[in-house]
């Protein structure tokens, strides 16, 4: 017999809503950390791989190909070549 849980299912469903939100203020705080403890960050913005520093300045890495989708459950396999 499956123990009964402390939350209603609406508390939960309201619970799961808010794990957007919950990850993307998550991502901002480590970004942060990040800037704050290293004193720069890489990301891709409008295509291109680029450096942030704690100061503001940018710095343009390399540019990357376009996004793409990947269907959840799809394994992709990476081939390196070697010269």
């Amino acid at each position: 017999m499956k123990p009964k849980s402390p939350f209603s299912e609406e508390v939960l469903e309201s619970l799961e809503t808010r794990i957007p939100q919950l990850a993307q203020a998550a991502f901002s705080q480590a970004h942060l950390k990040a800037l704050a403890h290293s004193g720069k960050v890489l990301q891709v913005s409008d295509g291109r791989l680029v450096e942030l520093s704690a100061e503001g300045s940018v710095r343009v890495i390399k540019s990357v190909g376009p996004s793409f989708k990947v269907q959840a459950g799809t394994k992709r396999v990476r081939k390196v070549l070697r010269p």
